[in-house]
């Protein structure tokens, strides 16, 4: 007999050895079913009404972790929230719509403004949407544009093609479709007063305004006062003007209505008045027209040089001969506006006038602008011209001894002195239309003399 297996063996029911193996699972196993059993009664005691998917579940050996689940949502109320999707927080995940904004520079096209977002093709497709109302390839350089999109696909983009209209290009489920709307503002009413210590730009910067609103202010009395002659220290002005916002940011400036400037003590009224045809002009408090047929100055904003005289030194002649001209000292490069209605008759070239414009006006006067750098691009020989009208800029060609304008004026073929000659004024307001221009101008003076408010003007109340 083996003894090793002899010593290994045990008596029934001896203790003295460890427990075999094969019993330690069964009990454990056992030990833990009965504690499931318990819990599980336990529950099915506290919950009459149990879920029949958990009621019905047969034992896997895994325990559902019960103690550990997330609990439901509860409100401030203490109320269970409910665990539905809810739209408005489905609305506020949804990404919002992005803008671009920018403007364009020297050289941009509409292709390299969209490239980001769409392709070639459909660049092209853009530009054929709105070929008919107006063509990309026109765009300019210091326009603003926006381009709008969604989850960074393009959707819109807006192009501002002056400061009154826009062009909106969309995308649609057919493709683009391309329209031109109105630009909206909110128009604000604004009086601006000052007075002359050097000349108007000055005062209107002191008073807080851009140099737009002066230029815009010497038009509307540019037939009355001589910008360039007539100003003094101590002169005086004050208008109402309209300014237009956007999103609550300046953006331009819109119609001055009304105006009064005091001028070597003597005051120049101008009220905007709309007829029943809707022109719009000026006129003074006698309901007289603002505008004549000839502008005091063919140019705003210089210094005579010299005056009109029978006969001059000239500067580079150095011989005694008339001068039957008024020179306007001005940067080359200065704008020159035709003082009035009329045919381009002769432009070109003269060795003593240099680059030259000759314009031939009703009641047989003509009016010659001398020494210019350059000519506007729309200028041509028998074209017509419109006063006030850019037709030409300040230059030094010819016999000349500095950037200036030679302005000269004929009447009957003989010279006339421009700075005194006078031009009856344009039609004034008729009879029947008086009593509401009466009316308009006692409400813009109640504006202009502080006897308003303001803030109560719209523009409805002068429809």
């Amino acid at each position: 007999m083996d003894n090793t297996d002899t010593a290994n063996k045990s008596a029934p029911g001896s203790i003295s050895g460890p427990p075999p193996r094969r019993i330690i699972f069964p009990l454990g196993f056992l030990a833990l079913f009965l504690i499931y059993a318990c819990l599980y009664h336990l529950q099915n005691v506290s919950d009459p009404d149990p879920d029949p998917v958990v009621a019905g579940l047969e034992f896997s050996g895994a325990i559902p972790l019960e103690s550990t689940a997330v609990p439901p949502p509860t409100a401030e109320n203490g109320k269970t929230a409910s665990l539905e999707p809810n739209p408005d927080n489905l609305e506020e995940d949804k990404p919002a719509p992005e803008e671009f904004h920018g403007t364009v520079n020297s050289g941009d096209s509409i292709s390299g403004i969209l490239a980001s977002w769409l392709t070639r093709s459909e660049i092209h497709l853009i530009a054929q949407s709105s070929e008919n109302i107006f063509h990309l390839n026109r765009i300019k350089q210091g326009r603003p544009y926006v381009v709008y999109t969604e989850n960074e696909i393009f959707t819109a983009f807006e192009y501002e093609i002056d400061r009154d209209r826009k062009l909106v290009v969309a995308r649609t489920d057919q493709g683009f479709s391309a329209a031109v709307e109105k630009i909206d503002y909110e128009i604000v009413l604004h009086r601006v007063q000052g007075e002359i210590r050097s000349n108007l730009f000055a005062a209107m910067a002191e008073s807080g305004e851009k140099a737009l609103l002066a230029a815009a202010l010497a038009d509307v009395f540019a037939w009355e006062i001589n910008f360039i002659r007539d100003l003094r220290v101590g002169d005086s002005y004050a208008l109402l003007v309209e300014k237009r916002y956007r999103n609550g940011e300046f953006k331009d400036y819109g119609k001055i209505l009304a105006a009064s400037f005091t001028n070597r003590g003597t005051a120049y009224e101008a009220f905007l008045f709309t007829d029943d045809a809707g022109r719009s002009q000026y006129f003074n408090r006698k309901g007289e027209s603002l505008r004549r047929a000839f502008l005091k100055a063919p140019l705003a904003f210089s210094r005579i040089s010299s005056g009109y005289s029978s006969r001059r030194l000239h500067p580079i002649h150095q011989i005694w001969r008339a001068h039957p001209a008024i020179d306007y000292a001005a940067p080359a490069g200065t704008p020159v506006k035709t003082v009035g209605n009329g045919t381009v008759a002769a432009m070109g070239y003269n060795k003593d006038a240099g680059n030259f414009v000759r314009i031939s006006h009703m009641n047989k006067y003509e009016t010659i602008y001398m020494h210019l750098s350059s000519f506007a691009g729309n200028l041509r020989v028998g074209g017509a011209v419109s006063q006030g009208q850019v037709i030409a800029f300040v230059g030094q060609t010819g016999s000349a001894t500095g950037p200036h304008l030679d302005f000269r004026m004929k009447k009957n073929g003989s010279y006339v002195n421009p700075l005194k000659e006078l031009t009856p004024r344009d039609n004034p307001v008729t009879e029947a239309e008086r009593p509401r221009f009466m009316a308009v101008q006692e409400s813009f003076r109640a504006f202009l003399e502080e006897k308003r408010n303001l803030a109560e003007y719209s523009r409805s109340m002068f429809n």
